[in-house]
């Protein structure tokens, strides 16, 4: 028992350490040693409870992200206001800001990290199914299909201003985000 809250403990150390070095460095000048000095772990420690130094990181990026879920529980009680809320809390709170620039250069480093890619399509796909879903009961005249799509243009938008807000801190990312249609602009007729 006391052998397992001590690996509670470490991991506890190592994933702080990570989102301290995170912020302070960035994901390119994070480096494992950085981490274990921080965490005051070596390298031993750390690879017993993480394969890798990108398995702490994604999970310090998950925390933030569940942090800031506005259904936690996964009840699917959650509005796409909500959601979107969420979104753009994780991108602009002070808390979180710092993560959520880590996270879009995550998302780049999936480009040619097939492990990263699966984590970030994984992650993309369970978004947007939460976004159709909020759709569909925020607006039962929607169909799944077009909520689904409607779903994808609206993360899309989010992560494109979200980019530009990055880019350029003064942007008013939440007052474009507040503008985005919550609606599928033209439902597809099928017949």
């Amino acid at each position: 028992m006391a052998r397992y809250r001590v690996g509670l403990e470490t991991r506890a150390r190592i994933l702080a350490a990570t989102r301290d070095v995170l912020g302070e460095q960035g994901l390119e000048n994070t480096t494992l040693k950085a981490i274990t000095d921080r965490a005051g772990v070596g390298a031993g420690s750390f690879y017993n409870l993480f394969d890798s130094k990108e398995a702490a990181v994604l999970e310090v990026l998950r925390e933030a992200i569940v942090a800031i879920d506005p259904d936690p529980a996964g009840m699917g009680r959650e509005s796409l206001d909500d959601l979107v809320g969420a979104f753009v809390g994780f991108v602009t709170s002070p808390e979180t800001a710092s993560l959520a620039r880590i996270h879009v250069q995550l998302a780049s480093s999936a480009l040619t990290d097939p492990k990263i890619a699966d984590r970030m399509v994984r992650s993309h796909r369970a978004r947007v199914e939460r976004f159709a879903a909020a759709i569909v009961r925020d607006q039962g005249d929607v169909d799944e299909q077009d909520a689904q799509r409607h779903a994808e243009i609206l993360l899309a938008a989010l992560t494109g201003l979200a980019l530009q807000w990055i880019w350029d801190p003064s942007f008013d990312y939440a007052s474009h985000a507040a503008h985005l249609p919550r609606r599928p602009l033209a439902p597809v007729t099928r017949g």
